[in-house]
């Protein structure tokens, strides 16, 4: 095996959360070398290597900060990811896990470079970027993945092949909801996730959106979104509220509701649920996924967790750090896989070509790539770019008091207002 080194750009919570308890485990199985983590300044780095639970659950492990711990948290770096994956050898995985708007730029960074690339969703807000990504991605053979981690979970691959085989009828009336929690709003978000960056909508209904097209393979045509606004603690305004309404190319809508709103003391760690009916002959279908409660709970001696809640409703199946066979802890649920299998995936490209002369490899890379693209699982900019139509059509819709914004195909993909 040719272990792949591995490069986060960012710190932030999702990097805490997942990213970098995922590569951990993948570094344990002998899929990543060596581990390099990149924020704004040394501050998140710091709070990385302290975490108590990370420290339990990977005794030893370690991974090289930029800038290092011991530098002047008030100093920062912007550019210090620049050359970070300037001194990376090539074609190894740089891992995008920054504030939505700065991933084009990260990304465009990391090809230049020649890495392939895991991003945290949305890839990016443009349709154009999405493409441009997928054409220079391709002519050099680099691998980019998309982290739409509910693609992995069981329920979603489940309903995915039963829609295909036609056992639930065709999609024509659906409600989603993701209501993350309040303390979002304490966190880095109040500084980026601004009015005119982002919304709710954008940032997390996007991840059900994904979840419908990966089931039924229908393309949205039309997307409204009306915001809410308020202000977090420092003062910046933002859209804390989205209801979103998404018509289809079949007719059938989607209605989706996300906030940074699931109060703190609340039993699970943010709501989610996913309903969806379906038009048979003579008859209908549905289905419905309860998301933030899977049939288990627990009530802690103490609060736990960012909230601090004694009562929890607990999901296995997303991520948690189990007792395994071997030393701390591994990760489970469909959020490890997800990021598990870009990585794995990166490092089997690598692996494949690795003897053979450039120019025979990077056909080799761009046909695995183009497997990977058809089977659709992972989410990459050549089967998921429709996303990127669909933020570009949200935001003109939000930023217009919810007025519709339709969605063309063709030879020119965009978006405009009704």
């Amino acid at each position: 095996m040719q272990p792949i080194d591995v490069t986060i750009v960012g710190g932030g919570m999702i990097t805490h959360d997942l990213i970098l308890p995922s590569i951990y485990h993948l570094q344990r199985t002998g899929v990543v070398n060596e581990i390099s983590v990149c924020a704004l300044n040394s501050s998140p780095l710091r709070a990385l290597r302290d975490s108590e639970g990370a420290g339990r659950a990977f005794p030893g492990q370690r991974f090289t900060p930029y800038p290092a711990f011991d530098v002047d948290p008030n100093a920062q770096f912007p550019e210090l990811y620049k050359q970070v994956l300037s001194g990376m050898k090539s074609r190894q995985a740089v891992v995008v896990a920054m504030p939505d708007p700065l991933h084009y730029a990260v990304i465009m960074e990391a090809f230049k470079h020649d890495q392939h690339v895991l991003c945290v969703k949305p890839l990016v807000l443009e349709y154009e970027h999405a493409i441009e990504v997928e054409r220079i991605g391709k002519a050099k053979g680099l691998f980019v993945g998309v982290e739409y981690h509910k693609r992995f979970d069981t329920r979603a691959l489940m309903a995915k092949r039963h829609y295909a085989l036609g056992h639930f009828g065709t999609f024509i009336m659906g409600e989603a909801k993701m209501i993350e929690p309040y303390y979002y709003r304490h966190s880095n978000f109040q500084n980026w996730f601004t009015c005119d960056q982002t919304d709710p909508f954008v940032y997390v209904g996007c991840h059900y959106v994904d979840l419908v097209c990966f089931i039924t393979d229908l393309k949205p045509a039309a997307v409204s979104v009306s915001g809410i606004k308020g202000r977090f603690p420092n003062g910046n305004e933002g859209y804390l509220w989205a209801n979103g309404r998404v018509i289809f190319e079949n007719g059938a809508i989607l209605s989706v509701t996300d906030g940074l709103g699931y109060p703190d003391d609340g039993a699970g760690s943010n709501e989610q649920c996913l309903s969806m009916f379906f038009e048979g002959e003579g008859k209908t279908g549905c289905l419905k996924h309860d998301d933030q409660f899977r049939g288990v709970c627990h009530s802690y001696l103490d609060g736990i967790g960012c909230a601090g809640s004694r009562f929890n409703f607990v999901s296995p199946d997303f991520y948690q750090l189990v007792p395994w066979e071997g030393a701390g802890y591994k990760p489970v649920g469909y959020g490890y896989l997800s990021v598990a299998a870009s990585i794995e995936t990166i490092q089997r490209i690598a692996e494949e070509t690795y003897v053979m002369p450039e120019t025979e490899a990077v056909e080799r890379r761009r046909a695995l790539i183009r497997e990977i693209d058809e089977k659709g699982i992972i989410a990459t900019p050549a089967n998921s770019s429709v996303n990127e139509l669909v933020m570009e059509a949200a935001r003109l819709s939000i930023l217009n008091d919810g007025a519709m914004a339709d969605i063309h195909y063709g030879d020119n993909p965009h978006v405009e207002l009704r």
